[in-house]
């Protein structure tokens, strides 16, 4: 019983490991791509922000979490259950606003930068803005337009990692004419 335990766990390891690899080659790859570092943040948020939009259907469909009524549910929602889901941490929900429209995702640990080490002509990349866009693109698909950034990383020296989310407005449907 246990030696199976073990194995489900080592195989859990191994496709966190190669999956932390191949985003290392990806951002590798997009570096050699394009100029500058802001143009591969873009990539890595627009890349994102694809990812969002198709992620959220799987979201919605294997966590049976329903509709959100604030901010503030959708940033336990996001802390609690999807960053578990996908990357396998929780991080702490923090730093709100005092309008409650603004608050702060602490990562503890970023697996997307395991065995990473930003190179010195790389000082404005932001390695792990996937994430912002795919938190950006998945909301807006639950008509919600919100602004994400990283306001620390680890990778540039500081103790956390921080993601900064601001909503910025409830996106009303536009239903076709004749589908209402």
């Amino acid at each position: 019983m246990s030696r199976q335990s073990n194995r489900a766990t080592d195989s859990k390891k191994m496709n966190s490991e190669l999956f932390t690899l191949t985003y290392g080659a990806l951002v590798t790859q997009l570096c050699k791509d394009y100029e500058n570092d802001e143009e591969v943040n873009k990539q890595l948020d627009k890349m994102g922000y694809n990812i969002g939009v198709r992620l959220i259907e799987d979201f919605l469909a294997r966590s049976s979490v329903g509709r959100c009524h604030d901010f503030r549910e959708t940033a336990d929602v996001i802390a609690k259950v999807a960053f578990k889901m996908y990357l396998g941490i929780t991080p702490s929900v923090t730093n709100w606003s005092p309008a409650g429209d603004e608050f702060s995702l602490i990562l503890e640990s970023n697996p997307l930068v395991d065995f990473v080490e930003l190179p010195d002509n790389h000082s404005n990349l932001v390695y792990s803005n996937l994430l912002c866009g795919v938190l950006r693109g998945a909301l807006e698909m639950v008509q919600m337009a919100v602004d994400v950034r990283f306001a620390q990383d680890t990778l540039r020296g500081d103790n956390v990692t921080e993601i900064r989310m601001k909503f910025i407005k409830r996106i009303e449907e536009n239903l076709p004419a004749g589908d209402e």
